[in-house]
Formats: C-alpha cells, sequence, structure tokens
C-alpha cells in the first residue's frame, strides 16, 4: 500500500502581485481558498511556480501565514524553503517550522553542482535540524544542473522525516529505481502535470501540479480512475488535459499559468524581473485551449 502524506493533488500555488509588484496578499488568499474549493489536497507555498527566487524571505514567511490561517485547516500547506545554501535553508526550515506548517519542500542545490554525497549531507542536515517537520525532496536538474540520484534518494528515505519526493526530472526509470528502492511509506509525486499519470503505473501516489490551478478536479478523477483501475477514464482525461499540460510549460513555468489565471479574472498580477509577459502567439494559443476545455 502506497501513503500519500500531502494528498494526491498538491498545487504549487503562484504568487499574486499588485500594479506596484508587491506581494498581494489579500488576492493569494482568495486564491489559495478557491484551489482547495476546486480539487488541491495541498499548497506548496514559494516553489518555483510561487517565483521564489525573486521573493524576499520577509514575503514568504507572510505568504506562509496568510495560507496557512485561509486555509491550513482544510489543506496540507507546505513551505518552499529551500536553498543552495546549506544553512540557509536550515535557518529558513526552521523559522516556517515554528508556524505549524505541514512540511517543507527542499530543492536540490542549484548553482554550485554538489556531488551525491554533498546532496545526501545536505538534505539530512535540514532533517536533523527539523525533527518534526515533514520533508519533501524537489528534484528538478533542468533548473539546478544537478540530478539526485535514486540510489541517494534511497538512503535519504531512511531518515525518519524526509518522507516524499516530488521527481521532475522526466525520467521514469529513475522514478522506477527510486520506487524499487525505498519503502512504500515513502510517496513519489510527479513533479510533471504530463507524466502524472504514467508515473502513477510504477508507484506514484499523485502530482505537484501547476494545472491544478486551472484542472484540480480533473486532476483528482483521473487519479481517482486510475487507483481504481478504470484505466479508459484516466487515459481519456489525461489525453483531454493533455494540450494543456503542453501549453503550461511552452516557456518558464509561471509565466503560462498566471497569464491564464489573469484571463480567468484572478487579476494574480505580471511577473517579477527577469520573467517577462507570455508572448502574443503563445497567448493566443493558450486562450484557445483554455475555451475548448471550457475554462473560459
Amino acid at each position: 500500500m502506497s501513503y500519500e502524506p500531502f494528498g494526491r493533488v498538491v498545487v504549487a500555488m503562484v504568487t499574486p502581485f499588485a500594479d506596484d509588484g508587491s506581494v498581494d496578499y489579500e488576492v493569494a488568499e482568495k486564491l489559495a481558498v478557491h484551489l482547495v474549493d476546486n480539487g488541491n489536497d495541498g499548497l506548496v507555498i514559494c516553489g518555483t511556480t510561487g517565483e521564489s527566487p525573486t521573493l524576499t524571505w520577509e514575503e514568504e514567511y507572510e505568504l506562509f501565514q496568510v495560507v496557512k490561517q485561509a486555509v491550513g485547516h482544510r489543506a496540507k500547506i507546505i513551505a518552499g524553503t529551500g536553498s543552495n545554501s546549506t544553512h540557509e535553508a536550515i535557518a529558513a526550515t526552521q523559522k516556517a517550522a515554528k508556524l505549524g506548517l505541514d512540511g517543507s519542500l527542499q530543492v536540490v542545490p542549484y548553482y554550485n553542482k554538489p556531488p551525491q554525497e554533498g546532496l545526501y549531507q545536505h538534505f539530512k542536515a535540514i532533517a536533523i535540524a527539523c525533527p518534526d517537520l515533514p520533508l519533501m525532496l524537489y528534484n528538478v536538474p533542468s533548473r539546478t544542473s544537478r540530478n539526485l540520484e535514486a540510489e541517494t534518494v534511497a538512503k535519504l528515505a531512511e531518515i525518519d522525516n524526509i518522507i516524499a519526493i516530488k521527481e521532475a526530472s522526466g525520467d521514469l526509470e529513475q522514478a522506477c529505481q527510486i520506487r524499487r528502492l525505498t519503502p512504500d511509506s515513502f510517496a513519489i509525486y510527479s513533479g510533471e502535470d504530463a507524466l502524472t499519470l504514467p508515473l502513477l503505473t510504477v508507484g506514484g501516489v499523485g502530482v505537484v501540479s501547476v494545472a491544478s490551478h486551472l484542472v484540480g478536479k480533473q486532476m483528482q478523477e483521473m487519479i481517482a480512475a486510475f487507483t481504481q483501475g478504470n484505466n479508459q477514464l484516466a487515459q481519456e482525461i489525461q489525453l483531454k488535459l493533455f494540450p494543456l499540460f503542453k501549453i503550461l510549460f511552452a516557456t518558464t513555468n509561471p509565466i503560462v499559468v498566471k497569464t491564464a489565471l489573469n484571463l480567468q479574472g484572478w487579476q494574480v498580477g505580471s511577473l517579477r524581473p527577469p520573467l517577462c509577459e507570455l508572448q502574443l502567439d503563445l497567448k493566443e494559443k493558450l486562450t484557445t485551449i483554455l475555451k475548448e476545455l471550457k475554462l473560459l
């Protein structure tokens, strides 16, 4: 039996900005409620989709508190407190833990390219420093330039409070190997919407999703269909949503999903530089897909 410590569908929530570029906490609160109302079991706050590289720690802690107060009684709240500095990651995670959140997302250290032993020691140090907070590892080589290998994940899974991984390498063979080497109690979440269903077939339990800003209920339906043995329905939902999955990553995330939310009237604002607005041809394609899925 596999476990879903953070639920099946966890949205990597965008960070709304006001016209002056400041964080719009009021919209963040309303959006969090909407996301939970529409199929999301948990929310990752201040992850990649939340534009964490351009947020200050003060803004992040405020977002953690605003979202927890809004929906913490109904959904799991996971703080993006990873860093490429072990010392900084520990400090940020300890501060988040004091807020009573449900977990922390810990990205593979980026830019400094530590070897596997360095990665192991990094995550182990964070886990030891925050023993009461469940941790989800986050492997995304396309952004970090370093792959967290299956054998390293297996060693880390032996640490009590390292309980899950967001696997966004795009490599199903690696996901298979992680599943082989870890106990059932260690949860594997897809880090890519388009690979959610394939990952379920090799022992994944759910997804940390961008698309669930828009189709959370459909993502839940797809996963439920698969777990209940209705593979045909799961496949139908996967193929129906596939154009949306693809367009959301046609350029750097979260440019497209923020545009989609704004098209829906959410007023999540623009993006902080160096990210920029979606080019017109992609916006037209996005609009067409949203209309086809009756999302506009």
